[in-house]
């Protein structure tokens, strides 16, 4: 009972906090200064995906049959194809293990409304005995990111988990239920240099091409957000493997820093696949607030909200703009309870469907929600 209350009474005071953030963020979408933004609304129908234990998967590297949606599904990436929304989503197989010691893999399912879906029986991506398992293995393959090329083909960029360093990685396919990995984005940039520097969440740029989300070349090369304390910037020639900006000592360049006492005081982190309109590059990002020092007391400490941030076309690795307020953030009773009980709207699926945005995101680590701009 003491559990249960003290859930609702952190329900209520960030119900509070994202109302009052909410009517803030209304009042600046009226200025010129945040004309850039895209403003969503939760649906009715929330959450829109859950575990489900009846799943059955036969594990490569055990040889055993697991339930590997028992525990939890969230952190999807979408895409449209053929006028249906797929979602490629993480999923966690053992519930009695703590944060981040559970096996994950990837699954698919696919809409023709963008908020019901059905499931494929079987994980599209996951752990095996093959070249990755030094990276894949035994935390798994987690939040994908999922983009279409020119050429019609897509790109997933995700983190493969070895529990000891998180390395962002990338995958390619045909049809987005048969993929092949292709490893460590990093691995033979600057020699290796950032192979074993812990990176995650990638945010190919994108741009709205015949009503779907297009990975786009900016002078020849393909361009992607990515980190999690801090925002930084990569190019590729084929999206696969990625070169990161460097400062002049050869050091990381940051795009985009935390902002003390603000709702991204801990983190800023990469959402969806970015997207290129007139007025820059716009980038959805999760932003996380600190606990103690340097904390805003307008959230909950460690809470994550998501943000927008402006980076200009021209020199994408500059920031123009910045959405003083988070325009999503926990207001559900599961959005604050599961496996992150401070609270988690952790954006990371866009589509553009049926003349809408659909905006998809993880529920404290443990289910999938949705926010829709109309």
């Amino acid at each position: 009972m003491k559990y249960f209350t003290a859930i609702i009474l952190v329900f209520l005071y960030i119900l509070t906090s994202c109302k009052d953030a909410k009517e803030a963020a209304a009042i600046d979408i009226g200025t010129t200064d945040t004309k850039w933004m895209l403003d969503f609304n939760k649906t009715d129908v929330n959450p829109i995906m859950t575990a489900d234990s009846t799943y059955l998967f036969n594990d490569p590297l055990s040889n055993t049959a697991v339930r590997w949606q028992k525990a939890d599904v969230f952190n999807p990436g979408a895409v449209v194809r053929n006028d249906t929304v797929f979602i490629l989503f993480r999923a966690e197989d053992n519930p009695d293990a703590i944060l981040g010691g559970r096996t994950s893999r990837i699954g698919l399912a696919f809409s023709t409304d963008g908020i019901h879906f059905t499931k494929h029986r079987q994980p599209v991506l996951y752990p095996d005995n093959d070249k990755f398992s030094q990276w894949d293995q035994p935390g798994g393959i987690e939040d994908p990111r999922v983009v279409e090329t020119p050429d019609g083909e897509y790109i997933m960029l995700y983190t493969s988990w070895n529990t000891d360093v998180a390395r962002l990685s990338s995958a390619t396919s045909k049809d987005l239920r048969n993929w092949t990995k292709q490893g460590p984005v990093f691995e033979d940039a600057n020699d290796g240099k950032f192979l074993d520097v812990w990176s995650k969440s990638g945010s190919m740029v994108t741009e709205l091409v015949d009503g779907r989300l297009i990975a786009k070349k900016i002078n020849g090369k393909y361009l992607m957000y990515w980190g999690e304390l801090f925002v930084n910037l990569a190019v590729s020639s084929n999206g696969i493997d990625w070169e990161p900006t460097l400062k002049e000592n050869g050091e990381l360049l940051y795009s985009f820093t935390p902002t003390l006492n603000e709702f991204d005081s801990h983190l800023t982190e990469p959402g969806p696949p970015a997207l290129y309109t007139e007025d820059g590059i716009l980038l959805l990002y999760n932003g996380k607030n600190l606990s103690g020092e340097g904390a805003t007391s307008k959230y909950p400490e460690g809470t994550y909200c998501g943000g927008q941030v402006l980076f200009d076309k021209n020199e994408p690795t500059k920031m123009i703009a910045r959405l003083e307020t988070p325009f999503i953030c926990p207001s559900l009773p599961h959005e604050v309870s599961g496996q992150y009980k401070a609270g988690t709207t952790f954006i990371q699926g866009l589509v553009y469907f049926k003349d809408k945005w659909f905006l998809y995101y993880g529920t404290a680590d443990s289910m999938v929600g949705l926010a829709v701009k109309e």
